[in-house]
C-alpha cells in the first residue's frame, strides 16, 4: 500500500457506498468534498507565492500556460478561456493545453498522458520565454506529458508551478513552487476528477484571479475590464460604472456607449471628461483605476 499514490488509495469512509441510498451517497460525497477547502487552506502560502510570480510575469509582458492531462487539462483550458472575457486580456496571455489536443476536451484519450512527445509538441507550440510561467497540473503528479513540459520549461529558463494532490508527485522535482493540497482518498477509488479536480479548480481560480487583481484588473471587487459581449454584461458594466463613480444608471450607460469600456467609463463619469482624456488618465496611472479615482 505504501507504494500506491494517495490519489489511488481506497477511502475507508465510502467502502460501502454501493449499499447507500441516493441521499446517503450525496451525503458521503459531500462529506469528502468538505475536506477540500481545508486542504487548500494549508497551502495558501504556496498559492500566494504563485500569484505573485504570475503577476510579476504579466507586468513584464510574460504569459501564463497550464498543461495537464484528462480532468487536469480540461480545468486548465477552462480557466484560461475565462480570462479573456472576465479580465479583458489579450488572447494568448493565458493559455491552456491538454494532452491529446482539443479532441481530448470532449473525449477521453487516456494514453495521451504517457506520451512525452505530446508534451514537447505542446510546449513548442506555446514557445515559452524566461518571462513566462508554466503550470503543470496532475492529481497523481506523474504523467510523462506533464513532467516533460515542466522539465523543458525549466531548461528554457521559465518559472514552473506544479499542482498535485499526491505528496510524492514526481512533478515536484520540476516545480519551483509545488502546490500540494492533501485532499485524501477519493470517494470512488482513483476517481481524481472528484476531490482532486475540485481542489485544482479552486487553486486555478485563485492563481488567475489573484494575478489579475495584482495587475489592476479589478477596482475593489468589480471586474472593471470585463468584455461586454451580451445584454447581461452590458447591464453589469453600467451598474459597475454607476456604483463606482456614484452616478445614475442612465449617466453610466451614456459613458459606456461613448467608449465601450467599463474602466474608461468610470473615469469619464468620475472626472466628467471625454473618453480620450479618460484614456490618458489611465495610461498615466499604468491602467490602475484606483490611482485615477
Amino acid at each position: 500500500m505504501t507504494n500506491v499514490a494517495l490519489t489511488e488509495r481506497r477511502n475507508p469512509a465510502t467502502k460501502n457506498i454501493d449499499l447507500m441510498s441516493s441521499i446517503e451517497i450525496a451525503q458521503a460525497i459531500n462529506n469528502e468534498d468538505k475536506k477540500v477547502a481545508i486542504a487548500i487552506e494549508k497551502v495558501l502560502p504556496q498559492i500566494g507565492q504563485a500569484i505573485e510570480i504570475i503577476a510579476q510575469a504579466f507586468l513584464k509582458g510574460g504569459r501564463l500556460a497550464y498543461f495537464g492531462a484528462g480532468t487536469s487539462g480540461r480545468l486548465g483550458v477552462l480557466d484560461a478561456s475565462e480570462c479573456w472575457p472576465t479580465f479583458g486580456v489579450e488572447h494568448g496571455m493565458v493559455c491552456g493545453y491538454i494532452a491529446g489536443g482539443d479532441r481530448a476536451l470532449r473525449f477521453s484519450i487516456e494514453n495521451s498522458e504517457d506520451k512525452s512527445e505530446f508534451g514537447l509538441e505542446d510546449i513548442n507550440s506555446f514557445n515559452p520565454t524566461p518571462n513566462d510561467i508554466i503550470v503543470g497540473i496532475s492529481a497523481g503528479g506523474g504523467p510523462r506529458y506533464v513532467l516533460t513540459v515542466l522539465e523543458e520549461a525549466q531548461k528554457r529558463g521559465c518559472k514552473t508551478i506544479g499542482i498535485s494532490s499526491n505528496p510524492e508527485a514526481k512533478l515536484k522535482k520540476f516545480s519551483d513552487i509545488f502546490i500540494n493540497p492533501i485532499v485524501g482518498e477519493e470517494a470512488i477509488t482513483g476517481s481524481s476528477r472528484m476531490k482532486s479536480g475540485t481542489a485544482q479548480k479552486m487553486i486555478l481560480n485563485m492563481l488567475s484571479t489573484g494575478a489579475m487583481i495584482r495587475i489592476g484588473k479589478t477596482y475593489q471587487n468589480y471586474m472593471i475590464d470585463v468584455r461586454m459581449m451580451n445584454e447581461k454584461l452590458v447591464d453589469r458594466g453600467c451598474r459597475f460604472v454607476s456604483e463606482i463613480a456614484n452616478v445614475s444608471y442612465e449617466d453610466a450607460q451614456k459613458c459606456i456607449e461613448a467608449c465601450g469600456k467599463v474602466k474608461t467609463a468610470c473615469v469619464m463619469a468620475a472626472k466628467k471628461c471625454s473618453p480620450q482624456q479618460a484614456e490618458i488618465f489611465l495610461e498615466q496611472a499604468g491602467g490602475i483605476l484606483r490611482k485615477v479615482i
